[in-house]
């Protein structure tokens, strides 16, 4: 109980008496719960058990704390299917909920209607604002950022992001709150990092700590899983998947030997990760720009030069991106030409050919002869 009376301290000039709104209601559910113990208790004796309730007050506590800080921080108003959503209860419970704030001492919360819509927010507890160094413009950009990431996070790791960005409405002024209702994303295909997210966790502490891992990995042709240790020295996303960079690291009882490369890993193909004790050293000559920006492809093999030819929607498509930092883009008779460095043969094809017929690749000839016989063993198919 401490530790919650210390993480409510910041909330307002008058959150100890909220607080003691919070527990006499928390103690007070906690004696309901003992009678319905004994209850239960007695029936046993009697040889009446009778069926157990739903326990409508598990956790009451913390959703009014949850409930409170949302509405402080946010100063926004919410409405009561959006808080019911929020904390996974129902809207009944919801108004006991706001009942029970309303009852503590200083707070006030409104409520009005929006169409058919019931809406609340709070009152500012004081008209005091702590000095808070960032403008309008840099916390909607935060919100576009974390919108826009929301599929490479987790549900935790993107509630957690959310109420830290949240936290700074009340140091906001009232006229001029952004809204995170502007920014969206859309996520066809997308990897779900929720189960994944201890992962991200214990990569972000290794990194910190500059600690090697243990992991057992399985890619994606594998039919076994694989252990080996890891220096984990980037994570970073690409096409809505999160990698790790790494070194390998020597494994204990074996000798090292320099391996032929060095692991790209899919964190959601990591199927065990633990932090050890062995410390390593950073590389000072570790540059994850000259690395992985340097050419078409996330796979890093000898990069080699690609010229390939684009006509209607494709051609307008490839001009307003960036392949290669290299790249050379000619525009004649409609067609455009795009000059540009490739590490990875697999994405470069796959690439190719989701342009269909609007892309003809001109060299290198080895890859004309490749694709050419990839179209016309896909044409077979639909025979």
């Amino acid at each position: 109980m401490y530790r919650h009376r210390q993480t409510l301290k910041c909330i307002g000039e008058n959150a100890d008496n909220f607080i003691n709104g919070v527990f006499l209601t928390f103690y007070e559910n906690h004696i309901r719960g003992m009678f319905h113990i004994a209850e239960r208790t007695c029936c046993l004796f009697l040889g009446t058990f009778m069926p157990e309730k739903k326990d409508y007050y598990s956790s009451y506590g913390q959703k009014l704390i949850s409930l409170f800080a949302k509405l402080l921080f946010t100063q926004r108003s919410h409405s009561l299917i959006e808080l019911s959503r929020m904390l996974n209860c129902s809207k009944q419970t919801v108004l006991r909920l706001v009942d029970d704030i309303r009852r503590s001492y200083g707070v006030e919360i409104e409520e009005f209607l929006e169409g058919k819509r019931k809406y609340y927010r709070i009152k500012r507890l004081s008209s005091k604002k702590p000095a808070l160094n960032i403008t309008e413009n840099e916390l909607n950009a935060l919100y576009m950022c974390k919108t826009f990431s929301e599929h490479l996070m987790g549900k935790d790791l993107y509630k957690e992001a959310t109420q830290a960005i949240e936290k700074n409405h009340s140091c906001l002024p009232d006229d001029n709150l952004p809204s995170p209702h502007h920014f969206s994303s859309f996520r066809s295909g997308s990897i779900d990092y929720t189960p994944h997210q201890d992962t991200i966790r214990t990569l972000i502490e290794a990194l910190g700590s500059r600690k090697i891992c243990k992991i057992t990995y399985k890619s994606i042709m594998a039919k076994r899983a694989k252990t080996f240790y890891i220096k984990p020295l980037k994570n970073f996303s690409h096409k809505d998947s999160v990698y790790v960079h790494a070194h390998l690291a020597r494994t204990p009882g074996k000798p090292y030997s320099k391996p032929d490369f060095n692991p790209l890993l899919a964190i959601h193909r990591i199927k065990k990760i633990a932090v050890t004790e062995r410390l390593f050293t950073f590389p000072r000559t570790y540059d994850f720009d000259k690395a992985f920006k340097q050419n078409f492809g996330v796979i890093k093999e000898d990069a080699f030069e690609v010229e390939v030819e684009f006509t209607g929607w494709a051609a307008k498509f490839i001009s307003e991106r960036i392949w290669s930092p290299d790249q050379k883009i000619r525009k004649k008779n409609g067609k455009t030409k795009l000059t540009f460095s490739v590490s990875s043969k697999p994405e470069l094809i796959s690439w190719l050919l989701s342009f269909g017929e609007q892309a003809k690749i001109i060299r290198p000839e080895r890859l004309v002869k490749e694709i050419r016989e990839i179209s016309e063993n896909m044409s077979s198919i639909y025979v």
